[in-house]
């Protein structure tokens, strides 16, 4: 069984029940998620051996994160313990015109305040064959980002498969600097997976007659894209998600993969959304499992676009969903009908 290991922050979510506005929320329900550790419970959901690589404090609540995964069969044994704080994000679901809003209170949590001398990448590398990580993670501060550029040198020392989304999020850091951090670690990526957003806001590559806003994505654009990504970087492939928002409710939701100067086109899904955080992160477990199964790339792109969509009927950021549930989505079975 191929081993994978995602390595980046798990964090406490804290959120107003239902619909309801930061302002009218008297009580939060809290669980954990993160980018790195959702793709973690994915893959493991699927039967993959997976690890999840971070630092927690060694106090009741770190114990709780580690536990949230545990209880997904995600292995935890590398997590390595110390720091005095687990990093939180407050999320407000959006509905119809109202947009979700997340607000970050991360700062000195204790993988932000990580070092690289507390990752044994020898030791966490021993039998993987596939290593991940997210433009999240070097943004965190200068330290991990060379924790991050480590564990890559190291990673492709042993030959292991490198993933990374790029996960642009402009408050932790500016366009400038991710381009410039992400610019050298996408030197050692082999699959790199990206949003309607990503490759503009990281690379200053766009895709043409495309309106995210508006709902309105040409394919030829992201071909375009794509090809520019692989031709800077030798990526093996590039998996673009293709998100049309029609309001905070309601979207189109399919995914191209680009893999030796060809594309791949999923079907088109509308989405009814419960929650989206956590979308692209199922969509990066669904490929890595695509991927290391041997899968041709259109089955691969409809796996994984598949697991995604699923994913957005599920509350919180954990995609707790099976390969047969995910299969029988793509093989058509789109009517939600009661299974007896």
């Amino acid at each position: 069984m191929a081993k994978v290991i995602t390595f980046g922050e798990l964090m406490l979510r804290l959120a107003p029940e239902q619909y309801l506005r930061f302002v009218q929320a008297e009580k939060y329900q809290a669980t954990f998620g993160g980018a790195e550790a959702n793709v973690a419970v994915s893959l493991a959901n699927y039967g993959l051996d997976a690890a999840f690589v971070t630092k927690l404090p060694a106090h009741e609540i770190g114990q709780a994160a580690v536990n949230s995964l545990r209880k997904f069969g995600v292995d935890t044994s590398l997590i390595v313990r110390g720091g005095d704080r687990v990093g939180v994000y407050y999320c407000e679901k959006g509905a119809s015109q109202r947009p979700s809003k997340v607000i970050y209170d991360r700062a000195g949590s204790a993988i932000a305040t990580a070092k690289v001398s507390d990752f044994n990448w020898n030791s966490i590398f021993k039998g993987v064959s596939w290593f991940h990580f997210t433009g999240i993670t070097p943004a965190l501060s200068d330290d991990v980002a060379k924790i991050c550029l480590k564990a890559l040198k190291e990673a492709k020392k042993r030959n292991i498969t490198v993933s990374c989304d790029l996960n642009f999020r402009k408050k932790l850091w500016t366009k400038e600097k991710a381009g410039a951090v992400m610019g050298e670690l996408c030197g050692y990526v082999d699959y790199c997976i990206a949003n309607e957003e990503d490759a503009k806001d990281v690379f200053g590559i766009e895709a043409d007659n495309t309106d995210i806003y508006g709902g309105k994505l040409d394919r030829e654009g992201y071909i375009s894209v794509a090809k520019k990504l692989t031709e800077r970087f030798g990526f093996k492939g590039v998996a673009i998600t293709l998100r049309e928002s029609l309001s905070a409710s309601d979207n189109n939701w399919s995914g191209m993969l680009y893999i030796d100067g060809n594309a791949y086109f999923s079907k088109k899904y509308a989405v009814r959304i419960v929650d989206r955080v956590g979308g692209g992160d199922s969509f990066g477990g669904g490929l890595i499992y695509s991927l290391v199964s041997g899968f041709e790339p259109q089955k691969a792109i409809e796996f994984a676009v598949a697991a995604s969509c699923l994913k957005h009927s599920i509350e919180g950021d954990y995609n707790c969903v099976s390969v047969a549930e995910v299969m029988n989505l793509a093989g058509g079975d789109a009517s939600g009908r009661v299974q007896r």
